[in-house]
């Protein structure tokens, strides 16, 4: 790929991002792009991880700016925060489906999985109790193939 298509492809992204913010009315900043190209790039990281990893863009961005923009884009519906029962708050910007994820429990690495049968069938309860239905989060736990692997090693 040679840099002029590198570069399009950079704009044509950020453009995509500030169009998302700009549906959402929310300011179109570095930090909330940074974020949402992190995101993109590395689903399911904990907030440490884009801290880091949105400094290598913008060095001098405080914690505090990262946590504001993760909690404004997640109101805005932009990005999913997802905590697996003993797990450390991860977040993804994949939210225009309804998908579920499945956890390590050995090194708690996630991955996504899509709903297995239909449009959500998931959102149709056995017993809703009155509730009006509007999410489901199903949350599969199990081993990984890389630890799945180690273990056989040992």
């Amino acid at each position: 790929m040679n840099y002029s298509r590198i570069v399009d492809y950079v704009r044509h992204v950020a453009s995509d991002f500030e169009a998302q913010l700009r549906a959402v009315s929310l300011r179109v900043t570095r930090p909330r792009l940074a974020v949402l190209a992190v995101l993109r790039d590395h689903p399911h990281v904990d907030t440490d991880t884009v801290i880091r990893l949105v400094r290598t863009d913008l060095p001098a961005v405080s914690h505090q700016a990262v946590y504001d923009v993760l909690r404004a884009l997640t109101d805005a519906g932009l990005v999913r925060r997802i905590q697996p029962a003993g797990a450390t708050a991860r977040y993804e910007a994949r939210v225009a489906d309804n998908h579920h994820h499945i956890v390590c429990r050995s090194c708690c690495a996630i991955a996504d999985v899509d709903c297995a049968v239909g449009q959500a069938p998931c959102l149709t309860a056995s017993d809703d109790h009155g509730f009006v239905v509007e999410e489901a989060e199903v949350v599969y736990w199990g081993t990984c193939p890389d630890c799945a692997t180690e273990r056989t090693a040992q």
